[in-house]
């Protein structure tokens, strides 16, 4: 799916500390944890908690986060609608990988099962 060079640019330049707390709210809200946010956060980008508290202290963007990340290998199995775009169809590379973690956040405030979310 072709996404706007305006609305890619400003995913890539939007920062993990901005984006982070309002993660935290969604799942607190449906009674997840914040263990549970840096676990599946863990899982798709190989950054322990510590590491993703670093990142989001440097206040990193979106597109650095993802330079430095490794991608967890079973990442395009994550498939579905997040903020009215199909993920596995995404054409830009980095938006795909922030949809992908959009994904993995929502599911978790759905209430879904880790083994489900973490698609091992």
């Amino acid at each position: 799916m072709k996404t706007s060079n305006s609305h890619d640019e400003r995913i890539a330049k939007m920062t993990f500390a901005s984006v982070y707390p309002m993660y935290m709210a969604k799942v607190e809200k449906k009674g997840r944890t914040k263990e549970e946010l840096n676990e599946v956060i863990a899982w798709l980008t190989g950054f322990s908690s510590k590491k993703q508290q670093e990142l989001i202290k440097a206040k990193v963007t979106f597109e650095e986060l993802f330079q430095e990340a490794t991608l967890h290998t079973n990442a395009s199995h994550i498939t579905g609608v997040i903020c009215g775009y199909r993920v596995e169809e995404i054409e830009n590379p980095l938006t795909q990988k922030v949809r992908y973690l959009d994904k993995l956040v929502d599911e978790l405030a759905k209430g879904k099962k880790m083994e489900k979310i973490l698609r091992e």
